[in-house]
Protein backbone atom coordinates (compact mmCIF):
# COMPACT_ATOMS: atom_id res chain seq x y z
CA UNK A 1 0.00 0.00 0.00
CA UNK A 2 2.93 2.17 -0.49
CA UNK A 3 1.19 3.89 -2.96
CA UNK A 4 -1.54 4.92 -0.80
CA UNK A 5 0.62 6.13 2.06
CA UNK A 6 2.61 8.29 -0.11
CA UNK A 7 0.09 10.08 -1.58
CA UNK A 8 -1.80 10.68 2.03
CA UNK A 9 1.59 11.41 3.45
CA UNK A 10 1.83 14.08 0.66
CA UNK A 11 -1.74 15.60 1.14
CA UNK A 12 -1.01 15.88 5.14
CA UNK A 13 -3.73 13.39 5.59
CA UNK A 14 -2.33 10.71 8.52
CA UNK A 15 -3.93 7.19 8.18
CA UNK A 16 -3.75 5.10 10.83
CA UNK A 17 -2.75 1.33 10.56
CA UNK A 18 -6.36 0.50 10.95
CA UNK A 19 -7.15 3.10 8.00
CA UNK A 20 -4.59 1.50 5.74
CA UNK A 21 -5.57 -2.29 6.28
CA UNK A 22 -8.88 -0.95 5.01
CA UNK A 23 -7.91 0.64 2.10
CA UNK A 24 -5.86 -2.90 2.00
CA UNK A 25 -8.91 -4.59 1.64
CA UNK A 26 -11.35 -2.53 -0.04
CA UNK A 27 -8.42 -3.24 -3.12
CA UNK A 28 -8.08 -6.73 -2.70
CA UNK A 29 -12.41 -6.58 -3.23
CA UNK A 30 -12.14 -4.76 -5.98
CA UNK A 31 -9.48 -6.37 -7.70
CA UNK A 32 -11.40 -9.34 -6.84
CA UNK A 33 -14.69 -8.14 -8.59
CA UNK A 34 -13.59 -5.69 -10.85
CA UNK A 35 -14.49 -7.20 -13.87
CA UNK A 36 -17.97 -8.87 -12.85
CA UNK A 37 -19.44 -5.92 -11.36
CA UNK A 38 -17.62 -3.54 -13.86
CA UNK A 39 -15.98 -1.63 -11.31
CA UNK A 40 -12.63 -0.44 -12.98
CA UNK A 41 -10.21 -1.02 -15.99
CA UNK A 42 -7.88 -0.80 -14.23
CA UNK A 43 -5.88 -4.29 -12.79
CA UNK A 44 -2.41 -2.78 -11.39
CA UNK A 45 -2.84 -2.32 -7.31
CA UNK A 46 -0.38 0.78 -7.66
CA UNK A 47 -1.95 2.48 -10.79
CA UNK A 48 -5.37 1.83 -8.40
CA UNK A 49 -4.26 3.25 -5.56
CA UNK A 50 -3.24 6.36 -7.37
CA UNK A 51 -6.27 6.82 -9.29
CA UNK A 52 -8.90 5.79 -6.96
CA UNK A 53 -7.86 6.06 -3.52
CA UNK A 54 -5.34 9.04 -3.63
CA UNK A 55 -7.39 11.30 -5.80
CA UNK A 56 -10.29 10.70 -3.15
CA UNK A 57 -7.70 11.83 -0.74
CA UNK A 58 -6.67 14.95 -2.48
CA UNK A 59 -10.38 15.81 -3.19
CA UNK A 60 -10.59 15.46 0.69
CA UNK A 61 -7.91 17.92 1.10
CA UNK A 62 -9.21 20.42 -1.38
CA UNK A 63 -12.82 20.29 0.58
CA UNK A 64 -11.17 20.52 4.11
CA UNK A 65 -9.30 23.64 2.84
CA UNK A 66 -11.90 25.17 1.70
CA UNK A 67 -14.40 24.26 4.78
CA UNK A 68 -16.51 22.39 2.31
CA UNK A 69 -17.18 18.99 3.89
CA UNK A 70 -19.31 19.42 6.18
CA UNK A 71 -20.75 16.47 8.34
CA UNK A 72 -23.17 14.64 5.95
CA UNK A 73 -22.85 13.57 2.19
CA UNK A 74 -24.03 11.71 -0.45
CA UNK A 75 -22.32 10.26 -3.34
CA UNK A 76 -24.42 10.51 -6.62
CA UNK A 77 -23.23 7.85 -8.93
CA UNK A 78 -20.54 6.53 -6.92
CA UNK A 79 -20.02 2.94 -8.61
CA UNK A 80 -17.14 1.42 -7.23
CA UNK A 81 -17.52 3.91 -4.43
CA UNK A 82 -15.07 6.36 -5.40
CA UNK A 83 -14.99 9.40 -3.79
CA UNK A 84 -17.18 8.92 -1.42
CA UNK A 85 -15.39 5.55 0.08
CA UNK A 86 -11.96 6.91 0.54
CA UNK A 87 -12.96 9.70 2.12
CA UNK A 88 -15.20 7.96 4.57
CA UNK A 89 -12.42 5.71 5.32
CA UNK A 90 -10.06 8.74 6.38
CA UNK A 91 -13.07 10.41 8.49
CA UNK A 92 -15.04 8.02 9.90
CA UNK A 93 -17.13 10.74 11.48
CA UNK A 94 -18.74 11.67 8.67
CA UNK A 95 -22.40 10.43 7.47
CA UNK A 96 -22.28 9.38 3.73
CA UNK A 97 -24.50 7.51 1.97
CA UNK A 98 -23.77 5.72 -1.06
CA UNK A 99 -26.04 6.53 -4.50
CA UNK A 100 -25.87 3.73 -7.56
CA UNK A 101 -28.41 2.67 -9.94
CA UNK A 102 -26.85 -0.08 -11.15
CA UNK A 103 -27.60 -3.29 -8.99
CA UNK A 104 -24.34 -5.22 -9.26
CA UNK A 105 -22.14 -2.09 -8.35
CA UNK A 106 -24.81 -1.09 -5.25
CA UNK A 107 -24.37 -5.48 -4.37
CA UNK A 108 -20.51 -4.67 -4.35
CA UNK A 109 -20.70 -1.56 -2.12
CA UNK A 110 -23.48 -3.58 0.63
CA UNK A 111 -20.72 -6.52 0.74
CA UNK A 112 -17.88 -4.03 1.02
CA UNK A 113 -19.37 -1.85 3.78
CA UNK A 114 -20.11 -5.06 5.68
CA UNK A 115 -16.56 -6.13 5.18
CA UNK A 116 -14.83 -3.36 6.35
CA UNK A 117 -17.47 -2.73 9.52
CA UNK A 118 -18.11 0.52 8.57
CA UNK A 119 -20.90 2.89 10.36
CA UNK A 120 -22.71 5.35 9.17
CA UNK A 121 -22.71 4.49 5.32
CA UNK A 122 -25.86 3.95 3.66
CA UNK A 123 -25.69 2.13 0.21
CA UNK A 124 -29.21 3.25 -2.11
CA UNK A 125 -29.90 1.65 -5.27
CA UNK A 126 -31.99 4.68 -7.29
CA UNK A 127 -31.82 6.73 -9.57
CA UNK A 128 -30.59 10.69 -8.91
CA UNK A 129 -33.58 12.06 -10.32
CA UNK A 130 -35.71 9.64 -8.50
CA UNK A 131 -34.45 10.07 -4.91
CA UNK A 132 -33.89 13.71 -4.82
CA UNK A 133 -37.53 13.91 -4.16
CA UNK A 134 -37.60 11.55 -1.38
CA UNK A 135 -37.61 13.33 1.45
CA UNK A 136 -35.60 11.79 3.72
CA UNK A 137 -32.61 13.02 1.28
CA UNK A 138 -34.16 16.23 -0.19
CA UNK A 139 -32.05 19.60 1.42
CA UNK A 140 -30.30 16.52 3.70
CA UNK A 141 -27.29 17.00 2.85
CA UNK A 142 -24.17 19.34 3.62
CA UNK A 143 -22.27 17.68 0.78
CA UNK A 144 -22.88 16.22 -2.41
CA UNK A 145 -19.63 14.39 -4.36
CA UNK A 146 -20.07 13.36 -8.10
CA UNK A 147 -17.02 11.99 -10.29
CA UNK A 148 -17.76 11.37 -13.89
CA UNK A 149 -21.48 11.24 -13.67
CA UNK A 150 -22.35 13.74 -16.11
CA UNK A 151 -21.61 17.15 -17.97
CA UNK A 152 -22.19 20.18 -15.38
CA UNK A 153 -25.65 21.29 -16.14
CA UNK A 154 -27.18 17.83 -15.96
CA UNK A 155 -24.91 16.96 -12.63
CA UNK A 156 -26.34 20.33 -11.28
CA UNK A 157 -30.11 19.41 -11.66
CA UNK A 158 -29.64 16.40 -10.24
CA UNK A 159 -27.22 16.92 -7.42
CA UNK A 160 -28.49 20.61 -5.89
CA UNK A 161 -31.92 19.18 -4.86
CA UNK A 162 -30.30 16.85 -2.49
CA UNK A 163 -28.21 20.07 -0.41
CA UNK A 164 -29.15 21.99 2.11
CA UNK A 165 -29.02 25.81 1.56
CA UNK A 166 -25.52 26.65 1.94
CA UNK A 167 -24.38 22.84 1.31
CA UNK A 168 -21.76 22.15 -1.92
CA UNK A 169 -21.47 20.62 -4.64
CA UNK A 170 -17.57 18.79 -5.46
CA UNK A 171 -17.56 17.71 -8.99
CA UNK A 172 -13.82 16.38 -10.49
CA UNK A 173 -13.81 17.46 -14.19
CA UNK A 174 -11.75 16.84 -16.75
CA UNK A 175 -9.44 19.48 -19.03
CA UNK A 176 -13.07 20.69 -20.21
CA UNK A 177 -14.45 22.07 -16.89
CA UNK A 178 -14.16 26.08 -17.39
CA UNK A 179 -16.33 25.08 -20.37
CA UNK A 180 -18.56 22.99 -18.56
CA UNK A 181 -19.33 25.76 -16.25
CA UNK A 182 -20.07 28.30 -18.96
CA UNK A 183 -22.53 25.86 -20.27
CA UNK A 184 -24.32 25.24 -16.65
CA UNK A 185 -24.72 28.88 -16.16
CA UNK A 186 -28.50 28.34 -16.69
CA UNK A 187 -28.91 25.40 -14.88
CA UNK A 188 -26.81 27.35 -11.48
CA UNK A 189 -29.35 29.80 -11.97
CA UNK A 190 -32.53 28.22 -12.02
CA UNK A 191 -31.23 25.44 -9.26
CA UNK A 192 -30.04 28.05 -7.13
CA UNK A 193 -25.80 27.30 -6.89
CA UNK A 194 -22.89 29.59 -7.47
CA UNK A 195 -19.33 28.23 -8.76
CA UNK A 196 -17.03 28.56 -5.45
CA UNK A 197 -14.05 27.43 -7.10
CA UNK A 198 -12.50 26.01 -9.65
CA UNK A 199 -9.20 24.22 -9.20
CA UNK A 200 -6.77 21.48 -10.03
CA UNK A 201 -6.40 18.87 -7.43
CA UNK A 202 -3.35 17.88 -6.21
CA UNK A 203 -2.34 14.78 -7.29
CA UNK A 204 1.29 12.96 -7.91
CA UNK A 205 2.54 13.12 -11.35
CA UNK A 206 3.03 11.78 -14.05
CA UNK A 207 -0.83 12.20 -13.81
CA UNK A 208 -3.53 14.50 -14.99
CA UNK A 209 -4.91 16.76 -12.68
CA UNK A 210 -8.64 16.51 -12.61
CA UNK A 211 -10.19 20.28 -12.16
CA UNK A 212 -12.44 20.57 -9.10
CA UNK A 213 -15.76 22.30 -9.88
CA UNK A 214 -17.01 23.78 -6.30
CA UNK A 215 -20.45 24.80 -6.25
CA UNK A 216 -22.18 26.24 -3.37
CA UNK A 217 -25.96 26.55 -2.73
CA UNK A 218 -27.06 29.76 -2.47
CA UNK A 219 -30.94 29.42 -2.36
CA UNK A 220 -33.76 26.50 -2.28
CA UNK A 221 -33.91 24.82 -5.51
CA UNK A 222 -37.36 25.11 -6.97
CA UNK A 223 -39.59 21.93 -6.40
CA UNK A 224 -39.81 20.99 -9.88
CA UNK A 225 -36.07 19.98 -10.46
CA UNK A 226 -35.24 17.83 -10.95
CA UNK A 227 -37.44 17.16 -13.92
CA UNK A 228 -38.24 13.01 -14.78
CA UNK A 229 -35.40 10.30 -14.41
CA UNK A 230 -33.44 10.59 -17.78
CA UNK A 231 -35.02 14.40 -18.69
CA UNK A 232 -32.20 16.44 -17.12
CA UNK A 233 -28.96 13.89 -19.32
CA UNK A 234 -31.36 13.83 -22.39
CA UNK A 235 -32.13 17.48 -22.44
CA UNK A 236 -29.77 19.66 -19.78
CA UNK A 237 -30.72 23.19 -18.70
CA UNK A 238 -28.64 25.47 -20.91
Amino acid sequence: MQALIDGANRLRIHLSQEQVEAFRVYLESLVAERRSAALTSLAEPDAIQRRHFVESLALLRALEDAGALGARAIDIGTGAGFPGLPIKIARPALELTLLEATGKKAAFLERLVARLGLTGVTVVQARAEDLARDTSHRAAYDLALARAVAPLPALVEVALPFLRTGGYLAAPKGSGAPREVREAERALRECGGVVELVQPLDVPRPQKAPTLVLVRKVRETPDRFPRRAGIPFRRPLR
